[in-house]
C-alpha cells in the first residue's frame, strides 16, 4: 500500500496522514476521561461482563437508611456484602441474621424477685428427760410339770378305775386321758398300794409291768415324775400310774410285784438317783459304780462330773485304770 502525502500542520508541522497520533497515557489524563480503566485507589462500580471503556457510567449511590440496631448485637451477623450483584448489576439485600434475634424479655420475667428470706425456726423446745432403755421382758417361769389333760365329758371310765376309787378314795389325786392312754396321779406314800391292788384285783389284772421312768422337773418341791406302764394280758388294757417324789424321798420297789422291774429300777436310780428302797441290787446298771451323778437329770454338767471326767471319758478311763493296777499291787 503507497504511503498516503503528508498533510499542513497549522503550527508548521508536518504528519503524515497514514499515521495515528500516538494515545496519551492513562496517568497523564484526568479520571473521567478513562472510565475503562479506573483510577487506582477507586472501587469500580461495575463489574458485569463486556465492561469497560464503552460502559455507562456509574450512577450516583443511593442513600439507604441505617439498619436498625438489633435488640441483641451480640447475635447479629456482621458480614459484609457487595452494593450490586455481578450478574445482575443491582444492588444486593442486607444479609439475613443467622437466627431471628431473641425477643425482649418482660421487666417482670428478667428482673426476678428476690426469695423471701426464711423466717428462722424457733427455739426447739426443751427436750424431756430420755427414758430408760426398756428392759428386756421377763423370761418365762420354768415349767413344774408336763399337763395332765383330763378324759372328755362323754368318755366313761374304764371299770378297774372306778373299782379303784370305790376301794381308795384318797389314793387317786388326779386322772388323766391322752392319746387313748389312762393315766393316774397317786401321792407317792399310796403308790405301793394301788400297784398292789393293779396286779392282783380280777377285773385290773395288770399282770406286766413294761416299763419304769422317770422325768426331771428341777423348780419343783417334787422334782421327779415316777411312771410305771402296766399292761394286762388278760384284759388287754394299759394304764400309767404316776407318782410325785423328791431328791431323796424313799420309794418302795416294786420287784415284789413285778420281777421285770428290778432291772427298771436299777436305771431309774443310775440315771436320776430315785432312792427306791426294799430293792434286791441296787445299784448303777449303766454308769461305773464309781460314776458321780445321774446324767438324766437337767442340772447335770453337759461335760461331766467334774474332775474324775477331765477332759474326756478315755482320760477317765485311764485315771480308773491307774488306781485299779495300784490296787492290784
Amino acid at each position: 500500500m503507497a504511503d498516503a502525502p503528508p498533510h499542513d500542520d497549522p503550527k508548521g508541522s508536518a504528519t503524515p496522514a497514514n499515521e495515528t497520533t500516538p494515545a496519551t497515557a492513562a496517568g497523564d489524563k484526568a479520571a473521567g476521561q478513562t472510565p475503562a480503566e479506573p483510577v487506582k485507589g477507586e472501587v469500580s462500580r461495575t463489574d458485569a461482563p463486556g465492561a469497560g471503556a464503552s460502559a455507562a457510567p456509574v450512577a450516583a449511590p443511593r442513600e439507604e437508611p441505617p439498619a436498625p440496631t438489633p435488640a441483641n448485637p451480640a447475635a447479629a451477623t456482621t458480614a459484609v456484602t457487595s452494593e450490586t450483584s455481578s450478574a445482575t448489576g443491582q444492588p444486593t439485600a442486607p444479609a439475613q441474621a443467622a437466627s431471628a434475634p431473641a425477643a425482649p424479655k418482660p421487666a417482670a420475667a428478667a428482673a426476678k424477685p428476690a426469695a423471701p428470706a426464711a423466717a428462722k425456726p424457733a427455739a426447739p423446745a426443751a427436750k424431756p428427760p430420755a427414758k430408760p432403755a426398756a428392759e428386756h421382758p421377763p423370761k418365762a417361769a420354768a415349767p413344774t410339770g408336763p399337763s395332765e389333760p383330763p378324759p372328755p365329758a362323754d368318755l366313761p371310765l374304764p371299770a378297774f378305775i372306778t373299782t379303784l376309787q370305790s376301794r381308795m378314795p384318797d389314793a387317786i389325786a388326779h386322772i388323766s386321758y391322752f392319746v387313748g392312754d389312762w393315766t393316774i396321779v397317786v401321792p407317792a406314800a399310796r403308790v405301793h398300794d394301788v400297784l398292789r391292788y393293779l396286779r392282783t384285783a380280777p377285773d385290773a389284772a395288770f399282770d406286766f409291768c413294761s416299763d419304769v421312768t422317770a422325768t426331771d422337773w428341777p423348780p419343783r418341791p417334787e422334782r421327779f415324775d415316777l411312771v410305771y406302764c402296766l399292761y394286762s394280758i388278760a384284759h388287754r388294757h394299759r394304764v400309767r400310774v404316776k407318782t410325785r417324789v423328791a431328791e431323796h424321798q424313799p420309794v418302795p420297789s416294786a420287784t415284789d410285784l413285778w420281777s421285770a422291774a428290778n432291772w427298771l429300777e436299777r436305771e431309774v436310780f443310775d440315771m436320776f438317783g430315785v432312792n427306791f428302797t426294799g430293792h434286791p441290787d441296787r445299784r448303777r446298771i449303766l454308769m461305773p459304780d464309781d460314776w458321780q451323778g445321774y446324767p438324766q437329770r437337767k442340772d447335770y454338767p453337759l461335760e461331766g462330773p467334774g474332775e474324775l471326767l477331765i477332759e474326756n471319758p478315755v482320760d477317765w478311763l485311764k485315771l480308773r485304770q491307774t488306781r485299779d493296777e495300784a490296787d492290784i499291787e
